[in-house]
């Protein structure tokens, strides 16, 4: 066993992990954060994507022991403190950016960390910004216009330009207790 301090969602956890244990099965099994669903296990489909450290990684490609001293935002960390939905999670609802919902704690955290980099993307950006995040019923469309319905919230209006900063204000986790 391999004692690891990582930072969940705004919580400081401490906890002894097998080293082979990946970030999605601690995450899940460990921490309950079952928001972060396993589509593949393999990273083909992108259900399991979080923010490591800022940046979003495919939970099922990393082992626990990398998040050792780390910062991991999941989809229940997403929302604003004080309850509600982030501008992407309500986008989705409101555009209708899922059907069966597997695929939507992922398609949300790669589409925010993407408004990250590029907070007014064209359509053709935000496809290739959730590049290897898979729908399997949507084809698509309803999660583009999710996204681009999002960074005109984040940005303040439609035709406006946020900074990367302003982007990771709007994004920024929850944090339901300190420890």
């Amino acid at each position: 066993m391999t004692q690891i301090n990582v930072r969940v969602d705004g919580v400081t956890y401490t906890d002894d992990v097998e080293p082979r244990t990946l970030l999605v099965h601690y995450l899940r099994e460990q921490l309950g954060k079952v928001g972060t669903v396993i589509g593949c296990d393999t990273s083909n489909c992108g259900a399991c994507t979080v923010h490591l450290d800022g940046a979003a990684v495919k939970s099922c490609t990393v082992l626990a022991v990398q998040a050792d001293g780390g910062e991991v935002t999941t989809i229940e960390g997403l929302a604003p403190e004080g309850g509600g939905l982030h501008p992407m999670q309500k986008a989705f609802h409101e555009m209708h950016g899922l059907q069966c919902g597997y695929c939507t704690p992922g398609m949300i955290m790669a589409s925010v960390d993407l408004l990250k980099e590029n907070p007014d993307p064209s359509d053709t950006e935000v496809r290739e910004g959730i590049e290897g995040n898979l729908c399997r019923c949507t084809g698509y469309q309803n999660i583009v216009r999710a996204v681009q319905q999002a960074a005109g919230e984040m940005r303040g209006s439609t035709n406006g330009h946020a900074s990367p900063a302003e982007v990771d204000t709007a994004a920024a986790p929850h944090v339901a207790a300190q420890s």
